[in-house]
């Protein structure tokens, strides 16, 4: 019951802020402008800046451990890769394969991650070394799907050099690498620096959600319905389901196993919307699932919680 309570805890706060942007938008407090401008600034400063933040905070030489990471990363490649292949198989509209392939890949390890290790163990552990093995490959496939799947670049035949220069420029990816050499390095930056960072740092998560609940179209999001419902079936259950035994077997337990367990089951990360909106792809159907998979992950993450502690892992 107590883990059921927690992931309320971690999501229902979530939902609420994106119900929050849909009122307001409703209620003519926010206009179009206000959502494609903050998906721009979430896009290029408060979202780097976070990733930014929980990176360099992090002590990566103290919990560098190669086969955790090395595990992450081929989890990461493999889940992402299969997904992509059969939705180029399987899905019909090609326009949405961009928003899909991403929404089922991609979850919010940066921002549930730290804070659910941190609630069962006391420590943030392995959560930040999960988020560097994971996230910059997710970022580096979102760009690369993205920018192959954009509408502007339809008939394009520069794609692989587009895809290139977006990685190179895609600011989220910039706050990774910016924030990992921190770490590293052992920088320490002046107090009204650092006061700094964490202020636009904890702005980014509630102005993203607001934007992303400002700009959610109902009636568009229903005509999306079969690829959301399939896009959050993989991300909370299929992805898991298939890799969790593969993380059993490797010998991952307690904090190991459940920042492997965030990097999994996670929902659906709100820079799914923001990215897909900056990059020309389907961001209704991308709105469609973050919202979707934010709402029943409540329900799956405990399960799974339930599932390992009964098994011994956790």
């Amino acid at each position: 019951m107590s883990n059921f309570i927690f992931s309320l805890n971690a999501t229902i706060p979530i939902f609420i802020i994106i119900i929050l942007g849909y009122i307001l938008r409703r209620k003519g407090y926010i206009d179009e402008c206000f959502v494609n401008t903050g998906n721009k600034i979430g896009y290029a400063v408060f979202l780097p800046t976070l990733l930014f933040k929980d990176i360099s905070n992090a002590n990566v030489k103290s919990h560098f451990n190669p086969k955790f990471i090395i595990f992450c990363m081929i989890v990461t490649v493999i889940s992402i890769s299969v997904v992509w292949i059969l939705s180029e198989i399987f899905i019909k509209n090609k326009k949405i394969i961009g928003s899909f392939v991403q929404g089922s890949f991609r979850g919010s390890a940066a921002v549930l991650g730290i804070a659910f290790v941190e609630n069962i163990y006391g420590s943030s552990g392995m959560a930040p070394m999960m988020i560097l093995a994971s996230v910059p490959i997710y970022n580096v496939f979102s760009v690369i799907i993205l920018t192959i799947k954009s509408e502007n670049n339809i008939g394009s035949t520069n794609i692989l050099k587009k895809s290139f220069v977006n990685i190179l420029k895609n600011p989220i990816i910039w706050g990774i690498v910016v924030g990992l050499l921190a770490s590293i390095l052992d920088l320490n930056l002046p107090d009204m620096v650092t006061k700094s960072v964490n202020s636009v740092a904890h702005l980014a998560t509630p102005f993203a959600l607001i934007v992303l609940g400002a700009g959610f179209e109902g009636r568009k999001a229903l005509s999306k319905i079969k690829p959301t419902i399939v896009a959050t079936l993989i991300k909370l259950i299929i992805i898991p389901a298939v890799f969790l035994p593969f993380a059993m077997y490797m010998g991952f337990r307690n904090e190991e196993m459940i920042a492997i367990l965030i990097m999994l089951g996670a929902p659906s990360t709100v820079s799914c919307y923001v990215m897909a909106k900056n990059l020309g792809n389907d961001d209704v159907l991308a709105s469609s699932i973050v919202v979707m998979s934010t709402f029943f992950s409540m329900f799956t993450i405990t399960f799974w919680v339930f599932v390992l502690k009964t098994m011994g892992y956790l």
